[in-house]
């Protein structure tokens, strides 16, 4: 029986973190079911992506989970799978489709966790935040894939921060909260890759499984406190010994 990409990437998210619970495949809404819940998600909803969305609602104490890709998304993917090679020509439809997956798992985990305020700023900013840590792990894996016995260049590393943190412009968006949403989760992310890069395989499993556990503000916290060990680690290695 042949897997899914979608299966094959929620299998990974589990196994480094928990079982869901449930066939995130199951979530998968049309075009027509995105653009209703997308009315009733408010004005905002207007400047998220049109390749991918995930829709969150909590009723009668459960969480219901909606998660849509658009057509064109699915056929570029379809035509260039990622499994296959990781190239310029999908590696953004496969951010777009691993982040979904992501948001999805982690609101559901934090939901049988009994985080229920899905509508909070800190919820969204969390998820945000865990899915673009997650997609670039996911992407390192990919590459290290194809590249076998060479080791993961910093070419490569460059490769992917570009598409996954410096691509994006946050400041586009006319939504202020929008905006200071993804300006900050993008700079977080984008540090607390570089500190994830220095640690070997075995410390970095149990570093994500850590910060997975915490809340946003604690991730904040965290990353901050990684900044400061880097930068004490640095200026150690700078200070001249005496002869």
């Amino acid at each position: 029986m042949n897997t899914t990409l979608f299966s094959e990437i929620q299998r990974l998210f589990e196994r480094t973190y928990a079982k869901v619970g449930i066939n995130l495949e199951d979530c998968l809404i049309d075009r027509q079911r995105c653009g209703q819940l997308s009315r009733l998600a408010g004005a905002s909803a207007r400047e998220l992506s049109e390749l991918a969305r995930t829709f969150l609602r909590k009723a009668n104490g459960q969480l219901y989970i909606g998660i849509y890709y658009s057509r064109w998304l699915i056929e570029q993917l379809e035509k260039n799978d990622p499994r296959n090679s990781l190239t310029n020509t999908n590696i953004v439809e496969l951010i777009a489709f691993v982040e979904e997956i992501n948001h999805a798992l982690h609101a559901a985990l934090q939901f049988q966790r009994g985080v229920h305020a899905i509508h909070s700023e800190d919820f969204i900013r969390n998820l945000e935040l865990q899915a673009q840590v997650d997609t670039y792990l996911v992407l390192l894996l990919f590459v290290g894939f194809f590249r076998k016995t060479q080791k993961i260049s910093r070419v490569d590393r460059r490769w992917l921060r570009f598409h996954l943190f410096s691509r994006h412009h946050p400041q586009a968006y006319a939504d202020p909260n929008l905006r200071g949403r993804y300006l900050e989760t993008n700079e977080l992310a984008e540090v607390y890759t570089r500190c994830l890069d220095a640690l070997n395989g075995a410390r970095r499993v149990d570093e994500i499984r850590h910060f997975h556990s915490l809340d946003y503000s604690q991730k904040k916290q965290r990353i901050l406190a990684l900044m400061d060990r880097r930068r004490e680690e640095d200026e150690e290695c700078e200070t001249p010994s005496p002869e």
